[in-house]
């Protein structure tokens, strides 16, 4: 874990603009127009619609996107009582995990007031603007009367995250951890060393999922909470023992299954550990430093089954894990309140979520091969893209059928995608694509099958239905990478094309392209030769229809690759060149960036068929072209240079296909503001229409866009490098492509694929 120092703390907090969100407009707002319909006069009409019907607040603003975080500052992690002002950065921290988490909106409210009754009436004064609220950082017992106070008082989702989203992520570890150790829930001894409103919480949740009264001991600082104590506030009391015989944490744990600790560091030894039963389950949740050390835990007792709150070691209980879900599982329902339903079935969620196979995204973020469900793993991690999903939609479910709910949720699958298009985990464009393949699924060659990533792509695009992979490379060491992997090779080929038994195929090939590259001076011999390189091996697959289509290029230099797709497979007839394209999804729309790959210095003939080749490529994904060709200058204000070349290329395309929405050449920045360029270049073919379409004046400037694009913009999709202009289907990926790029490189290939049949069938 990186040690967070003083002066980089401060410095994250305060560089740039101060604090960490900031609030943004939703709609237009350049016009006059715009203003007017945004505030005065326009802003009446919805104001008089809600006022006839209070609901409609959650279809005209944005109380529907909008949680409050509220505190008093009188118990903030791990400092105390600092007060609300002092809090403030914590509660902008969480609107910040509420945003990137879950896409919800946050107003944090710092409340200058510790009497319970004038903070409930300073919330409720407020309640109205808001879809839920958030109470964070609220000392103990005061928190438990105002959290059920408002929870009675408001008809929104209010929930004390310091109480619930702790006993929400535990109560899922636990049950995990639990079916690990083979025990039942019912006939666990618990210990809990703390008694605040997360140990209370946790403790209750635990006995609503099943935990028996009577085999749970609780310690505050006085140490086991005994009912013969005086002054016992409420909730210490429901978990009071009649025991006489414990009285400190060494005498409560002997024996005990479980040990949930919310109190403070270092109050736990290796012998109470040692004392425990087989199979201990040990939550030392005290931040930063545990009741425990992991790897004092470990040395005591190798079958420790070990959560903390920390993210650097296994099973980190984090509240991330639940609350962004939770709220947005009630908000997209209008619930009147987050239940006991709702956190019982977030509870089930996340802890079935742990069961599942953990997505490469995941792997990658930790540096590991595969997480497995197990003693290190019983917790999902926080990064995982499936709680939103998962956990959403549970919360939802229940909310809907516990009578909370005031708006119904028919569709769940739309739901999910809506949710996965919210946290630009997938797009329309995407879905599209693999639904697409699903319907056909080609057998498509994956060219580097001892890559790791490509290993996982090939078996990701298997289990998504969208191909029947095929893997080169050497059989042994791709089931040796697989298992290590925890990958299942069900379903996939592999051809390990040096073995003596593809001898026959091999000459085969050398045969055929001997024949076709005769005039180039390439002799049988040297084809032979080349038939033990997987490029050569697996474009001929393709190029004999003993495959659909080829994915390569995480080993492989692109000139190299460029050299054989060239000679095995061949340019079409109808171009002299062949290019690549890259696909962006952003927030701002779709657009199609070409050429980024291929021709490095084209001249006027190669830019008119890069363009040509982006118009085809554009429809192909069902997208009308509206093309900018791309220069430092525009229309003709330099007459030397590559500006020239761009020139002459628009000038071939508007004569010959007078249809196309194309110009230039023309900066970026008015290809991409419409009313710029409207206003300054009135004549252009593009007047009135948004670019969707760039094509850059040479390699070195489309690549340096898109891995800039790439860099600045991690909400955006990059999809490519997409091929255009090849015989057959056989696409490229780059060296660093993630599994989720293969993935998706591969549903274009299939879709490539199955156009190239449909044409050869006509």
């Amino acid at each position: 874990m990186v040690k967070i120092t003083k002066e980089a703390a401060l410095l994250y907090h305060s560089m740039g603009k101060p604090g960490k969100i900031e609030v943004v407009p939703t709609k237009p707002y350049t016009t006059q127009t715009d203003l007017s319909l945004a505030y005065s006069p326009g802003v009446a009409e919805p104001c008089l619609e809600i006022e006839k019907n209070p609901e409609d607040a959650y279809k005209y603003t944005a109380k529907g996107n909008l949680v409050a975080v509220i505190s008093n500052g009188t118990a903030v992690l791990g400092l105390g009582d600092i007060g609300a002002l002092s809090g403030k950065p914590v509660m902008e921290g969480k609107g910040l995990l509420f945003k990137i988490y879950a896409g919800i909106d946050v107003f944090d409210i710092e409340v200058n007031e510790k009497d319970p009754e004038k903070f409930i009436q300073a919330v409720k004064a407020i309640a109205p603007t808001f879809g839920g609220i958030n109470l964070e950082d609220i000392k103990a017992p005061e928190c438990f009367e105002i959290e059920r106070r408002l929870k009675e008082e408001l008809d929104i989702p209010v929930m004390h995250d310091d109480q619930h989203g702790t006993a929400i992520i535990s109560s899922a570890g636990l049950l995990n951890a639990l079916e690990v150790a083979g025990k039942r829930i019912e006939d666990v001894r618990i210990v809990v060393n703390g008694a605040g409103a997360s140990a209370i919480s946790c403790t209750k949740l635990y006995v609503s999922l099943g935990a028996r009264r009577e085999n749970i001991l609780m310690l505050d600082s006085k140490g086991v909470i005994t009912s013969d104590r005086e002054n016992l506030t409420e909730q210490k009391r429901f978990f009071a023992t009649d025991r006489r015989d414990v009285h400190t944490l060494a005498e409560a744990i002997k024996g005990a299954d479980v040990f949930l600790g919310l109190s403070k560091g270092n109050v736990l030894t290796q012998d109470m550990v040692r004392s425990m039963a087989d199979h201990p389950i040990v939550f030392a949740l005290a931040n930063p430093t545990p009741e425990i050390s992991y790897e004092e835990a470990m040395a005591a007792r190798p079958d420790v089954l070990m959560s903390t709150g920390r993210s650097d070691y296994p099973n980190q209980i984090n509240n991330v894990i639940g609350f962004p879900y939770i709220f947005r599982g009630a908000l997209d329902t209008h619930a009147r309140a987050i239940n006991e339903e709702m956190k019982i079935a977030a509870v089930h969620a996340i802890a079935n979520l742990a069961k599942q196979p953990v997505p490469d995204v995941v792997n990658e973020a930790y540096h590991v091969n595969n997480f497995t469900f197990g003693p290190e793993y019983f917790i999902p991690k926080p990064v995982d893209p499936r709680l939103i999903t998962e956990v959403s939609c549970a919360v939802a479910r229940a909310a809907m059928e516990s009578g909370v709910a005031r708006k119904e949720i028919k569709d769940w699958d739309a739901y999910c995608l809506q949710l996965r298009e919210l946290m630009g985990y997938e797009s329309k464009l995407t879905r599209q694509l693999y639904d697409t393949a699903r319907r056909n699924p080609q057998r498509v060659v994956f060219a580097e099958g001892i890559h790791p990533n490509m290993l996982k792509a090939a078996v990701e695009a298997k289990a998504e239905g969208i191909c029947h992979p095929i893997l080169l490379g050497n059989d042994e060491a791709i089931v040796k990478l697989a298992k290590e992997l925890d990958l299942s090779l069900e379903g996939i080929e592999i051809v390990n094309l040096r073995h003596p038994d593809e001898a026959p195929r091999r000459e085969r090939y050398a045969h055929i392209l001997a024949q076709k590259r005769a005039r180039q001076g390439v002799t049988y011999e040297e084809a032979n030769d080349k038939m033990f390189e997987r490029n050569y091996f697996g474009m001929m697959m393709v190029e004999t229809g003993e495959a659909d289509a080829f994915i390569t290029g995480l080993y492989t230099k692109y000139s190299n690759t460029i050299k054989v797709a060239k000679e095995v497979i061949g340019i079409r007839p109808e171009y002299k060149h062949f290019g690549t394209m890259h696909i962006l999804n952003s927030k701002k729309g779709t657009y199609f960036l070409a050429d980024t790959l291929i021709n490095r210095h084209p001249d006027t003939d190669t830019l008119i068929d890069i363009a040509k080749l982006s118009e085809h490529t554009v429809r192909f994904f069902n997208h009308t072209p509206v093309i900018a060709m791309l220069s430092y200058s525009n229309f003709g204000a330099d007459t030397e240079g590559s500006p020239v070349k761009v020139h002459e290329a628009v000038d071939y395309m508007q004569q010959n296909y007078p249809e196309l929405a194309i110009d230039g050449e023309m900066q970026m920045n008015f290809a991409m503001n419409r009313e710029m360029r409207d206003k300054k270049y009135p004549f252009t073919r593009l007047f009135g229409k948004d670019v969707n379409t760039l094509v850059f004046p040479n390699l070195s400037s489309a690549n340096s866009a898109y891995k800039l694009l790439q860099a600045m913009d991690t909400d955006a999709e990059l999809i490519g490098p997409i091929q255009m202009g090849l015989n057959k289907p056989i696409h490229f990926t780059d060296f660093e492509s993630s599994v989720r790029d293969i993935v998706n490189i591969t549903a274009v290939a299939v879709i490539d694929a199955i156009v190239d049949k449909k044409k050869a069938e006509q």
